[in-house]
């Protein structure tokens, strides 16, 4: 496999993980920081806003793991970038947002 098809599987792992909280936050009606807010990542958007937001990244997390699936004799390399893209992700939310939740950023 090119070495782009392991990108493209990173990116579409860090997609799908940005658009779970998203998602969840939108469609449980709370307001969560995007990039639309102001400050962008730090003002909270509204519960549509985040909707839309966490809809699309996770089609574009689908489209791209559709297109670049992980097959093949490195089907495992494929399935280990979607999850480290998905991991790197979720931590770098889990401490930004921890901080924008604690007034500390």
């Amino acid at each position: 496999m090119a070495w782009y098809f392991y990108l493209l599987e990173f990116l579409g792992g860090m997609f799908l993980a940005n658009g779970i909280p998203h998602f969840v936050q939108g469609v449980s009606g709370n307001p969560f920081p995007t990039p639309f807010s102001k400050p962008p990542g730090r003002g909270d958007s509204s519960p549509l806003v985040n909707v839309v937001w966490g809809f699309g990244n996770l089609v574009a997390g689908a489209l791209l793991l559709h297109s670049f699936w992980p097959r093949g004799d490195a089907a495992w390399a494929g399935w280990v970038a979607v999850g480290l893209g998905a991991l790197l992700l979720a931590v770098q939310s889990s401490t930004h947002f921890g901080k924008v939740r604690a007034g500390k950023h």
